[in-house]
């Protein structure tokens, strides 16, 4: 009798296992039945499910300096969530009757959209768009559309003039006058008190783009909401990765056991588990996000590994002889713990996100803690149940044993393995393993955090949305990428010469930084009117310490640099791009000069803007970062503890994680991948998916060596029981998600590389490096101790 596997008994007794054994599958329908049932519901459930985004759960709500911006949020104009779309005309400038009133028509359709703050949208054509001009006769002003404008060529001539004393050119024109720009600043929710349908809004936009670029313009559109819906867009792409990645692993698994029963049911419960999932995110008040859409491949994956372990075994036993009832009770005692432990150290990868206060963020680590949790009853009980009844091939379950035959040919690749529980071969493994580990923390330590490149990283390079920042950010002065500073006075006092002296001071030192592109402020428009009203001379570009002329000056500003109250100046900071090490440096500068320069008259408060709170994001992403890390190897650690009760073993099962952990930080720098909100989960993600390999392989070996067999034997016939199924996870999961590099969506291309890689270098570690740990760890006279009870599951092979 092969020792790898329970002994067969000529009667078996329904009475004995555990509790939960009996329990389980001595009401086998019942609980079929219950689960079919379970799965009717929550697929009528799933059907529910929306995809939907918002621009209010990618922000952590409360670090300082989203609560700045939430608290002023009123007062400020159009620094939160906004669309920016350039108008531009191929065939000459913007001074065209045509041209002018086809701006009008789009500028009129997208006041109308739902979602959009009309109060703070601005285009050319809205009367908020206003010049200031100096006369003989003191200041002028007023809407840059002329009053009777007719599209003649004396209005045309008055236009070009009012946008050239509007200071709009670089912001809402274009420095060659060949576009313009319609500011679309939206809100939270609709008229109906609704979230905004991103994938709805982008629709509509797209559609006003097709309309007009018939018309002879050419529309360029950039902005959260278009992101997302370009990210929507692209979940048909995912779902048909998804599926493609379900036939491979359907394909792979079928060739390993050539049996189609076995095969179809491991597939079927690895699905249920995903139905499962997407039925009770509605059921709890949950969506499912464009960051979130990978999530049901994971615990597909993840099911799969379980799956395929509870098949074989009992595939294993029923060639053994063993009716099929039986070889499923034999391996439910055997790998319940070991499958159990697994699935809770992934759980908990998952639910340490919560950690995070960003509520994306959280809402992922639900969806994806519950489908984790589901498979505890799809892989590890319902299909055992569903096995004892169909049980496998009679010809797929002796080949399965082909290997252990008396006489049969050693197989190389086990053979090779198994030097790794030798000195010799340990030690080169463990010190190559050192060397990497060393070389991926060197390596890891040049990470980033938040994006590398401009634009949206999580599209393509030559993207559509991509091409329309790289035509915004040629063509204006003034990119997207806005920091904004929020200058607290006491009310009435905001235009202070000590006040606007100070923020003078903080835009010069601004402006000397890399990154920074422009800057504009109450401050910067004194001097602009100083020099207007001395006839241009560039001699009186100063600021002046006369209050009265600072009043002067602020009476005719736009609201935008100043509130009603007068009780806060906004500092508007343009960038070249929103690179991590652009918004760090800008953010950093900003909080020393807030340090020295804080006082009674004013407080320098971060941030608004898109790039203010994506600094905010980026902030509370490096904080949680290593925390995260630190609580996912702390559960693991505690887990495997509980489980095998030895920290020789924990070591060994940890390890490989550490060293796979490294390896992908400095494989995300190689891919010029940043920390953050998209790519934060995937780094916790590989601690969990990696801990199942190791359980399941060292589960078996401890419970050899207790028994008295060697090393060498003990990890011999956890090759033969789950190092197989090991390797084949292994290899099915990494050519899956490899398949993803083809996505036109950059993001999921990213994270099928990083996963692919995860899934080898675990399934390595735990072949390579566990044995090698092993080998210096642990000793027969380490690990044996006193049998437990039978009445005690399996336990007694795995604790």
């Amino acid at each position: 009798m092969n020792p790898s596997a329970t002994p067969i008994p000529t009667h078996f007794d329904p009475r004995s296992g555990s509790w939960l054994e009996r329990l389980l599958f001595n009401h086998r329908l019942l609980v079929v039945a219950l689960c079919a049932f379970v799965t009717l519901v929550l697929g009528w459930q799933a059907s529910r499910l929306e995809l939907r985004a918002s621009f209010e759960k990618t922000i952590p709500a409360a670090h300082p300096y989203i609560a700045n911006f939430l608290q002023h949020q009123n007062e400020l104009s159009g620094l939160g969530n906004a669309v920016r779309i350039a108008v531009a005309r191929p065939d000459g400038s913007i001074y065209d009757p045509k041209y002018l009133d086809t701006l009008r028509r789009l500028s009129d359709e997208l006041f109308l959209l739902p979602g959009v703050d009309r109060v703070r949208m601005k285009s050319l054509w809205t009367p908020s768009t206003r010049w200031i001009g100096v006369t003989e006769e003191g200041l002028e002003g007023g809407p840059v559309i002329p009053d009777g404008f007719d599209g003649s060529a004396a209005s045309l001539q008055q236009l070009a003039a009012n946008v050239a004393r509007s200071g709009e050119i670089g912001q809402l024109v274009a420095r060659d006058a060949r576009s313009s720009v319609i500011f679309v600043p939206l809100l939270a929710k609709d008229a109906q008190g609704r979230p905004i349908d991103y994938g709805d809004l982008s629709g509509k936009l797209e559609s006003l783009r097709a309309k007009y670029e018939a018309e002879g313009v050419r529309l360029h559109i950039t902005g959260f909401a278009k992101i997302v819906g370009d990210l929507i867009d692209g979940v048909r792409a995912v779902l048909g990765f998804f599926l493609l990645a379900v036939a491979i692993a359907t394909a792979m698994v079928y060739g390993y056991t050539r049996c189609v029963r076995s095969t179809a049911l491991v597939v079927l419960a690895s699905l249920v588990a995903v139905v499962w999932q997407l039925g009770l995110l509605p059921a709890l008040g949950f969506t499912l996000d464009p960051y979130s859409i990978l999530v049901p491949f994971l615990v597909f994956a993840i099911g799969m590994s379980h799956g395929a372990q509870k098949m074989n075994g009992i595939m294993q036993d029923i060639g053994r002889g063993a009716d099929k009832l039986v070889a499923a009770r034999f391996t439910f005692r055997r790998l319940f713990l070991a499958g159990l432990t697994a699935l809770l150290a992934d759980a908990v990868g998952f639910a340490v996100l919560l950690l995070i206060d960003i509520q994306s963020i959280r809402e992922l680590a639900v969806a994806a803690s519950l489908g984790v949790g589901v498979l505890i009853f799809t892989n590890l009980i319902l299909l055992p149940i569903l096995l004892s009844y169909t049980g496998v091939n009679q010809r797929a379950a002796e080949r399965s044993l082909r290997e252990e035959a008396p006489g049969s040919r050693p197989n190389v690749l086990w053979t090779l393995l198994d030097r790794f529980t030798t000195r010799r071969w340990a030690t080169t493994a463990v010190i190559v393993g050192s060397a990497l580990g060393v070389a991926g923390f060197a390596v890891s330590t040049q990470l980033k955090i938040g994006d590398l490149d401009p634009g949206a990283p999580e599209l393509r390079a030559d993207s559509r949305y991509n091409r329309d920042v790289a035509f915004l950010n040629a063509a204006y002065g003034a990119s997207s990428d806005v920091l904004a500073v929020m200058v607290r006075t006491p009310a009435g006092q905001c235009s202070r010469y000590e006040t606007l002296n100070k923020v003078d001071a903080l835009e010069w030192q601004l402006r000397q930084l890399p990154g920074v592109e422009s800057t504009n402020s109450l401050a910067l428009l004194n001097r602009r009117v100083l020099s207007g009203l001395n006839e241009g001379n560039p001699k009186w570009y100063e600021f002046v310490p006369n209050q009265d002329m600072l009043n002067t000056a602020t009476a005719s500003a736009p609201r935008g640099l100043y509130n009603e109250a007068c009780s806060l100046l906004t500092v508007y900071v343009y960038l070249r791009d929103h690179k991590a090490d652009t918004l760090a440096r800008v953010v950093a500068h900003v909080e020393a000069f807030a340090r020295e320069n804080d006082g009674r008259h004013g407080q320098f408060l971060l941030a608004a803007g898109s790039a203010g709170i994506e600094a905010a994001t980026n902030i509370v992403v490096k904080d949680a970062w290593r925390q995260m890390l630190f609580l996912v190897y702390g559960a693991v650690v505690l887990l495997c503890f509980i489980t095998f009760r030895s920290w020789r073993a924990v070591v060994v099962a940890v390890l490989p994680l550490v060293l796979t952990s490294f390896l992908a930080e400095a494989l995300m720098v190689a891919l010029g991948m940043g920390v953050k909100v998209a790519t934060l989960p995937v780094i916790a993600l590989g601690v969990g998916i990696g801990v199942d390999y190791a359980l399941y392989i060292l589960s078996v070996t401890l419970a050899r060596m207790r028994e008295g067999m060697t090393l060498s034997e003990s990890y011999g016939r956890a090759l033969l029981f789950t190092g197989k199924v090991v390797m084949l996870t292994g290899l099915t999961l990494a050519i899956g998600v490899v398949t993803w590099v083809a996505s036109p969506i950059k993001f999921q291309a990213d994270m099928g590389l990083l996963l692919a890689f995860m899934f080898l270098w675990n399934m390595l570690g735990a072949l390579v490096l566990l044995p090698a740990l092993a080998h210096f760890l642990l000793k027969p006279a380490q690990v044996v101790r006193p049998a437990a009870p039978t009445s005690s599951p399996v336990l007694v092979e795995v604790a």
